[in-house]
């Protein structure tokens, strides 16, 4: 993709400007009718925020790229760190406790029937509205070519790729225990046993072969169609990787040499250092990995990564050879995000920052603010506001969450909003505890607030723990504060925070 800088991108998009308006960076032409902003709506699988941009050694130019052409929010949160939760509640623009959805078998529509949707709102709008790839819910990789858990009431076209690395699954290297309870792969697991736990595969071929190349080749047809229409259009693409199983073509994982790849410091005494349930995500072969095979998992992780980052750039650049990027407002974000050892924790469902936090860039053509950095704490739950404040669209006003667009025009606005996740832990997956312990533990819901400085998690309302992070001095959670006396008067701070919700 070619990479413009800033002052070459408003540059381009200064005439567009003229034409627009609201966000206040440009009086409209009088007597021209005001253009409507098309969204292109792109997301990632178990992203964590181990990408160029956000400081780490992880090849992402394309990323990179739209975060200097756009506001990057440095504290974005998921709300729920699981795939059908979190997105059931981006997109409905609710919070996980109104649409209920707390595992990935429930669809929200089970619960809150009548929700509007983000492409719901723009069809009202006359907008044309469809889907590539992953938005709602899919299993990866067993429902990859399917419409998995898609709301078909949000779209007019979908695209459903189905590439090699689905063909490929046999080859996949899948971790596991061996008898004497050591950690090692084996292949020839099959689609329903590579999703759940950690797997990879360099694969032979090329881009175009892979689930995420076709589903970039589609997304690009359909920008050509649109360039060519009269109507505004709301465009949501989904990327499967880095979700795991990690497959990109062999030339990416030559990207990340395993021996250059450094691993998180985890104390040995770390099961006295946090609530048993706030590590109740680990899985037994992932806490026996040796650091071989940790830097394996790692190498394929960055690998899927930058292989993602690639196909985020066929369609961005589409969008610039089709002259639609001064007219499409572009937003990145990953569905929750993702451990790499810290705490030995791996994959997904915590609370801590690595897990809850995601990558999230807004870029509106022309905005003054564009190369810049947000440090307020904002959530996912907000996109459904934030998109159609955007682009002057009522949302239903059952919607949730609240508007970013004062921190897209003003990454400095004050914002008096923290930022809510939450988790449940489930008997079937406490695997690391007794079964007399896991019937004890089952239904619990740990809940998290973060703000700009603090972080603080109760499990079960405090009975089962509670967690207080200083982000200025333990930027990687590593000292639990919340029974210090010292700190007595912020953890009642916080605890009236976090039980008086988002609202």
């Amino acid at each position: 993709m070619s990479t413009l800088n800033r002052r070459e991108f408003l540059g381009m998009t200064m005439a567009g400007i003229c034409l627009r308006a609201g966000l206040g960076w440009s009086a409209e032409v009088p007597g021209t009718k005001p253009e409507r902003y098309n969204v292109l709506h792109i997301m990632s699988d178990d992203l964590c925020n181990r990408l160029g941009c956000y400081g780490f050694p992880v090849q992402s130019p394309n990323i990179d790229g739209l975060a200097e052409r756009g506001v990057k929010f440095d504290l974005a949160y998921c709300q729920y760190p699981l795939c059908n939760p979190s997105r059931a509640s981006y997109m409905a623009g609710l919070r996980p406790d109104t649409t209920k959805v707390y595992v990935n078998k429930t669809h929200f529509r089970e619960n809150v029937p009548d929700a509007a949707t983000i492409p719901q709102s723009f069809q009202k709008a006359g907008y044309s509205v469809a889907r590539v790839g992953k938005i709602y819910h899919y299993g990866v990789p067993s429902q990859i070519g399917t419409d998995g858990l898609d709301d078909p009431a949000s779209w007019e076209k979908v695209v459903n790729p189905k590439g090699r690395d689905v063909d490929d699954i046999g080859m996949v290297e899948v971790l596991q225990l061996n008898r004497e309870g050591n950690a090692e792969t084996a292949t020839g697991r099959g689609l329903k046993n590579t999703g759940g736990t950690l797997s990879w595969l360099a694969a032979e071929g090329t881009d175009e072969e892979q689930t995420d190349g076709l589903g970039a080749a589609a997304a690009v047809e359909m920008l050509e169609e649109y360039a060519k229409g009269s109507k505004p259009f709301y465009l949501a693409v989904g990327f499967y990787r880095p979700h795991t199983p990690f497959v990109a073509p062999k030339s990416y994982f030559g990207l990340y040499p395993r021996e250059k790849l450094e691993l998180p410091d985890v104390p040995s005494n770390w099961k006295d250092l946090w609530p048993e349930l706030s590590l109740a995500s680990q899985k037994p072969e992932s806490v026996a990995m040796d650091d071989g095979l940790k830097r394996e998992a790692i190498q394929a992780y960055y690998a899927s990564t930058t292989f993602m980052d690639a196909q985020t750039g066929h369609v961005l650049e589409a969008l610039e050879r089709l002259g639609l990027a001064d007219t499409t407002i572009v937003v990145f974000h990953s569905d929750h995000g993702y451990h790499l050892g810290e705490k030995n924790l791996w994959q997904k469902q915590s609370v801590f920052e690595q897990s809850a936090r995601v990558p999230l860039v807004v870029s509106v053509p022309g905005n003054k603010a564009n190369g810049q950095a947000c440090r307020r704490p904002v959530e996912l739950v907000s996109l459904h506001k934030t998109l159609t404040d955007l682009c002057g669209i009522a949302p239903a006003s059952t919607v949730e969450g609240h508007s970013l667009r004062p921190l897209v025009e003003n990454p400095e606005a004050a914002w008096n909003h923290a930022a809510f996740s939450q988790v449940e832990r489930r008997g079937g997956r406490l695997g690391s505890f007794s079964k007399d312990k896991v019937k004890r533990l089952t239904g619990i819901m740990g809940r998290s607030v973060r703000t700009e400085r603090w972080r603080y998690t109760e499990w079960d309302q405090g009975a089962a723990g509670a967690e207080l992070y200083d982000h200025d001095k333990d930027p990687h959670e590593m000292k639990n504060l919340a029974k210090d006396p010292a700190y007595a008067e912020r953890v009642q701070e916080m605890q009236t925070l976090l039980r008086a919700g988002g609202a």
